[in-house]
């Protein structure tokens, strides 16, 4: 359930981030723009973190199953 979550926020967060990039730029203001690009790099950057959370799950994962399989054999 949060990895779901966590892609639900980071899309968010992209999706927010560049709409503020764009009203900065439309508007002319710096400080709207800079806050819609560290949004949308902060959506990019729980992207790449849960993606790397989920890898390293899986390993864990599967070396467990590897060690209960092992012991079932003996």
């Amino acid at each position: 359930m949060s990895d779901i979550r966590n892609k639900f926020d980071s899309a968010k967060d992209k999706i927010m981030g560049r709409t503020k990039e764009n009203m900065g730029k439309a508007t002319g203001s710096e400080e709207t723009e800079l806050n819609g690009k560290i949004q949308s790099q902060m959506g990019d950057l729980k992207e790449k973190f849960g993606s790397v959370k989920e890898n390293i799950a899986r390993k864990i994962n599967d070396v467990m199953d590897k060690k209960d399989e092992n012991t079932k054999e003996q």
